[in-house]
C-alpha cells in the first residue's frame, strides 16, 4: 500500500491563506469526541533518523500509544550497535536499519513510509533530502533547519517527488494551546492586543546545542521558537517586524559561538505585540495573551506535559495528553486520507524567517527589520 503522494501543501497555497499561524488546526478526533474509532486498515511505518534523547526518551515512548503510525526502522551512524539495540528492542526487522550513507536503499522498502529526522538541527536538511529522494515523507523536527534556504532546499526536494514535508509543532495538538487559538477567535473574548512569552532553561553541560554550525544559534532556536510558535498562534497572524537584543553573556567560556540569552520584540498586523525572552541560563516557562475582552495565563506553556491555564473565565484544565502521540497521528492520519498534513513546512520556514530577523536586528543593535516571507 502506497501513501497518497496528493498529500503535499505547496508554498503558494500556503500563503494564500490569510492567516499563516493556524492554517492548520482543525481539532484532531480524538480531542472531539470520546467515542472510539475503527483502526486503519494499516499504520504507517515511521524510521526514526537520529537516536539521541529526543527520540528515546519521548518519541519511542509516544509511538506505543499512536493509532496510525508504528515505529518501522531507524536511521543511526551506528547501525550494527545502537541500530541492532534498536531493533531488538522495538521489533522490527534488521532490515530496516540504515545509515545515512544506505538511506538510498529505503526507496524498495514499503515497511517505511515516514522518515522522522530528529537529528542536530543541522543535520535536518541533510536527511530529509535524502529520505525525499527514497521517496519517503518527512517529518523535520523543529526547528525546520538552520535557515530559511535550508528550508526551501528541504521543501524543493519533497516538491519534487511529491511527497509531503512535516514540521515537528507538537503545541499544534496539545489542547491547552488549541484552547488559546479558540479564545483568540472568540469575538466574546479575544483578540488578544498585547502577548509576552518567555522560554529558558539552564544548561550545565557541554552539548551540540553549543556549537553553532549543529545548532544553528542558542536558546532561540532550541526552546525560543516554541514562543515564537505560541505568539503566532495566539495572534492568528505571522509577525511583520522584530527588533531583538542579545543579552549579555555571564558565561562567555562556555557559550562561544551561540547566544546565551536574547530578548525580542515582534509586531503583528493591527498594532499587537509579543515581547519575549529565552535564555540558557534561567528556568522559565511561560506565556500570557490578553485584550480588552479577556486574558489567558499559561504559567506552564512549553512542556511535554504538565501544562496549566489560567483565563479571565476561569482555569481550564483538559485530559492529560501525549503530544508526540497526538502529533505523530495528526500527520499520519492526514496522509492515509490524502489531505494535507496539519502542520505543514511552510510554517516551519516562516518561523526561520523570523528567526533570522531576530538575529538580524540583534547584530544590529537592536534595529527594526521588516520581515520577508516570499521565495
Amino acid at each position: 500500500m502506497n501513501v497518497p503522494a496528493t498529500a503535499t501543501c505547496t508554498r503558494r497555497d500556503f500563503i494564500r491563506q490569510t492567516a499563516l499561524a493556524t492554517a492548520a488546526l482543525a481539532l484532531p478526533r480524538s480531542l472531539r469526541s470520546a467515542a472510539p474509532e475503527p483502526p486503519p486498515a494499516r499504520k504507517l511505518g515511521i524510521a526514526l533518523a537520529g537516536l539521541g534523547n529526543y527520540s528515546t526518551g519521548q518519541l519511542l515512548p509516544a509511538l506505543r500509544f499512536t493509532q496510525y503510525c508504528r515505529l518501522a526502522g531507524v536511521v543511526t551512524r551506528d547501525p550494527a550497535g545502537k541500530g541492532r539495540r534498536w531493533a531488538q528492542s522495538a521489533g522490527f526487522p534488521e532490515k530496516n536499519i540504515y545509515s545515512p550513507e544506505t538511506m538510498g536503499r529505503m526507496a524498495d522498502n514499503p515497511d517505511i513510509d515516514i522518515v522522522y529526522v530528529v537529528t542536530p538541527n543541522g543535520l535536518h536538511a541533510e536527511y530529509a533530502i535524502l529520505a525525499a529522494m527514497a521517496g519517503k515523507h518527512v517529518i523535520s523536527e523543529k526547528p525546520m533547519a538552520n535557515t530559511v534556504a535550508e528550508c526551501d532546499a528541504m521543501i524543493r526536494a519533497c516538491e519534487s517527488v511529491k511527497r509531503t514535508l512535516a514540521v515537528g509543532y507538537r503545541l499544534h495538538f496539545d489542547p491547552y494551546h488549541r484552547e488559546m487559538v479558540r479564545l483568540a477567535q472568540d469575538p466574546d473574548f479575544g483578540p488578544f492586543t498585547t502577548l509576552r512569552g518567555d522560554d529558558s532553561w539552564y544548561m550545565g553541560n557541554e552539548q551540540w546545542r553549543m556549537q553553532k554550525k549543529l545548532s544553528g544559534g542558542g536558546p532561540l532556536m532550541d526552546v525560543g521558537i516554541y514562543v515564537i510558535h505560541g505568539a503566532v498562534m495566539a495572534a492568528n497572524a505571522s509577525p511583520i517586524a522584530v527588533t531583538a537584543t542579545e543579552r549579555p553573556k555571564a558565561r562567555p567560556e562556555f557559550f562561544k559561538t551561540v547566544e546565551e540569552g536574547i530578548e525580542w520584540t515582534m509586531e503583528f498586523p493591527g498594532g499587537v505585540t509579543a515581547k519575549c525572552t529565552s535564555s540558557y541560563n534561567e528556568n522559565f516557562n511561560r506565556f500570557h495573551a490578553e485584550g480588552p475582552k479577556g486574558w489567558v495565563d499559561l504559567p506552564s506553556a512549553f512542556g511535554y506535559n504538565g501544562l496549566r491555564m489560567t483565563t479571565s473565565r476561569g482555569p481550564v484544565s483538559f485530559p492529560t495528553v501525549n503530544q508526540q502521540a497526538l502529533h505523530m497521528d495528526g500527520i499520519a492520519r492526514a496522509l492515509l486520507e490524502g489531505a494535507p498534513t496539519p502542520v505543514p513546512a511552510d510554517l516551519g520556514r516562516r518561523d526561520l524567517v523570523v528567526i533570522e530577523g531576530i538575529y538580524r536586528s540583534a547584530q544590529l543593535g537592536g534595529k527594526r527589520i521588516e520581515l520577508d516571507y516570499s521565495t
